[in-house]
Order: C-alpha cells, then structure tokens, then sequence
C-alpha cells in the first residue's frame, strides 16, 4: 500500500511484515543502497514520526525502511512472557532480521536513535555480516553513564504515562527535556502527544517499563563493543540530558573503526535539532 505522507508530501510504501513474534510494520521511500532508519523509545515515537523530516534528502540517495519497532507505531505489542523471554531490544533484533529477509535485503546500513540505537548496535554485534555502515545517535546500551542514573531523561520518560496518565503538559516537559530549544518544537509536542494516546500502546509502555525493571535497566551491549565491525559513526548532543556525552567514551574505545561528530546547542534529538548537518553528515559517511 503507498500512502503520501501529509508532512513531506512523498509517497511512501507500507508493508505488515508478518513475524514468529508478530507484525512489523515498515515505511519504505527513495530508492538506492537499503537504509535502515530505527527510532527511539519515546512517548508516540514511531518510524515515520521520528524521521519523517529527513526523508526528502535521504530518499535521494537511498531506499529508507522505517521500521516501528516491537510495541511502538502500527507493530505487534509484545507481552509480559515476551518481555520475560526476551528484553526489547532483542525483540527488535529478531524482528528486524526477519524483515531485511523478507524484503530480500541481504545487507543494509542502519541507523538508530536511543533506544533504536540499542536496536543497532545489537543486530550489528550479532549479524556483522547485514551491517554495511553503523550510525548511531547518543545510543543505549552501548553507553556506560559516569553520572547518577537514571537520567533526567528517563525520569521523565518513566513518569510520562504514569499518574494521571499522558497530558500536553507532560509532552511538553518530555521535550524540554529531550532538546535543547523546547519552544521550536510545540508542533512535535501536539503531534507526539496525540499518538501517545494509543491504549494498547500505554499498556505496553507500562509492561517495558517493568521489564526494564527486572532487567536492571538496557542490555549491557558496552560489554562487547569490540565485536562491531562495521564503520561507525557516532552523533551527540552535547546537552544531551538522557544519554549524557560522557558515556560515549567506551565507545570511542572499543569500538575499531569509529568517529564521533558533537553538535552544541543540541539535545537528544540530532535528526530534528540540526536537520540539515545531521543529513549531510550521515549522507557523506554512507556513500
């Protein structure tokens, strides 16, 4: 099914990729070398909704798959024995794979976002040889925080959906938060707030976040950083308040082939904060 989407007027492509866990719903746009493009674990966050701004200049060069990710978007919600079995992170793995071999992509690079970055670093730690080139922005899992945790970040994302529930409100404190100019982002906060709302996905957010509980927090992917082999290229914030720029050190450390581009006056959000740099850098690392 092809659908414009209203934001960047592209025509985009969606597929319900059936799974062994369940339906992952994909975006696919441009055409070229396969991008995978993973969001993060935001509130309302999707495929569409977290990068639909960097399409136009992406879907130039490549052919952009925009997954949403296991409980996020139009995909499957995994269940508390899903969780049990698996964390998130592995879910989205599995999902993944199961989608590139689907749509007959034998190697892609791939793109993630916080808690899409934990995505990456794991498929890219486990299937070395579907990974081409590794972008990953301010990631999980692969950082090991120097200051208290959890961060400012993931204390407002936890209390989002709890006590009364989502408001405006709340969105808009999450992105005060999450960037370092709030006030530019008052159509992403209404926008966000909106697809919040999704019961199924409230429940869910409530099951992950006890799963994150009982599992101590992110999979600890810093411990076999060295296993990537792809080339990586690692973007920042440096007022990042939720995955804090100190712990990109062991990254830099362990990872073989790696840079790192810092961005000041920039939160959580590279893709949206500095749109036009963040797609001119990840446009020239890739080709």
């Amino acid at each position: 099914m092809t659908v414009t989407d209203p934001t960047t007027g592209l025509s985009l492509g969606h597929h319900d990729i059936a799974t062994a866990a369940g339906t992952i719903h994909v975006a696919e746009v441009g055409s070229g070398p396969t991008l995978v493009l993973l969001h993060g674990g935001g509130p309302g966050a999707s495929g569409v909704s977290n990068y639909h701004q960097n399409l136009p200049v992406l879907a130039q060069r490549f052919r952009v798959l925009l997954p949403d990710q296991p409980g996020f978007g139009q995909s499957y919600r995994p269940s508390d024995p899903d969780l049990a079995e698996k964390s998130i992170t592995q879910l989205t793995v599995d999902g993944l794979i199961a989608v590139l071999d689907q749509l007959g992509v034998e190697t892609a690079h791939l793109l993630g976002n916080s808690l899409g970055g934990a995505a990456a670093i794991a498929t890219a730690q486990q299937h070395p040889d579907r990974v081409s080139r590794l972008v990953l922005m301010a990631p999980g899992g692969g950082w090991l925080p120097f200051g208290p945790t959890p961060t400012e970040g993931q204390r407002e994302m936890f209390r989002y959906f709890n006590g009364e529930g989502p408001t405006l409100k709340k969105m808009q404190d999450f992105i005060s938060v999450m960037t370092a100019e709030p006030k530019r982002w008052r159509d992403t906060a209404q926008a966000r707030y909106e697809a919040s709302l999704d019961e199924s996905h409230i429940e869910f957010y409530h099951r992950l976040n006890n799963s994150f509980a009982q599992r101590h927090g992110m999979d600890p992917l810093w411990r076999d950083l060295h296993k990537i082999k792809a080339s990586t290229l690692l973007l920042w914030g440096r007022d990042d308040r939720t995955i804090t720029l100190d712990g990109a050190q062991i990254m830099l450390k362990y990872i073989r082939d790696v840079q790192l581009h810092v961005f000041g006056n920039c939160g959580h959000w590279v893709q949206l904060e500095r749109q036009a740099e963040f797609e001119r850098l990840v446009t020239d690392f890739l080709t």
